[in-house]
């Protein structure tokens, strides 16, 4: 049983959002029951947290469906020796359930008071392996660099080589890929010199803005 708060809420949502959408990893489904997601998200939006919706979270920025935050996290295949780079740490939801299944995450965030909220966040919980950073998440980030998978939770018009000079060989990018208005879901697996696709169905996201992505 986990300690936290609203626990019967996230286990229902694990069984008929998750796992009855086809969700098999049980490391990412045990995180997913775990973390609380109410804790990522300001009131009065909270009292929603274990419906499937994204939901705001202020400066104009949303956290993603439950659903769709266990897909990315499962199409990562992570590891628990894994260094993990995402792009977009909103108010740390995604950072948190990565932070069970990997050694070390590193995530960036643009917005100064949202990288702020990141932080609060992951400190309320005790996490420790997770390092926010204010900045252009299209740059990546070089320091803790290579990285075994990127996870990318803004909208793309393509993947920046920046980010993938920044993966190791074998490692995966999960990342939404298109327009501002909708995008496909796509992983890319490094081999060598060549990036491998799969794709994995319409998405909505929010634009992923920086130099090697859209304009503010």
């Amino acid at each position: 049983m986990s300690p936290y708060p609203r626990s019967e809420e996230r286990r229902r949502m694990v069984e008929r959002q998750i796992e009855g959408r086809g969700i098999r990893n049980p490391r990412v489904l045990a995180a997913m029951r775990e973390i609380p997601r109410h804790i990522f998200i300001p009131p009065p939006y909270d009292q929603s947290a274990y419906d499937d919706n994204p939901l705001p979270i202020g400066n104009g920025q949303t956290i993603s469906q439950p659903y769709i935050v266990a897909l990315m996290t499962e199409l990562l295949h992570p590891e628990s020796s894994d260094n993990i780079l995402e792009i977009g740490a909103g108010s740390g939801y995604q950072a948190a359930i990565l932070s069970q299944l990997v050694q070390k995450l590193t995530t960036i965030e643009r917005i100064p008071a949202v990288a702020i909220l990141a932080r609060n966040n992951l400190k309320a919980l005790g996490i420790q392996n997770v390092e926010v950073i204010e900045g252009d998440g299209t740059q990546g980030y070089l320091k803790n660099a290579p990285y075994n998978g990127i996870l990318i939770t803004a909208a793309a018009p393509e993947i920046p080589r920046t980010l993938t000079d920044q993966l190791a060989d074998g490692g995966r990018i999960v990342a939404p890929v298109g327009g501002c208005d909708v995008q496909e879901l796509v992983t890319l697996e490094k081999k060598g010199d060549r990036m491998i696709p799969e794709y994995h169905g319409g998405v909505r996201f929010v634009p992923l803005i920086g130099k090697h992505g859209w304009e503010n």
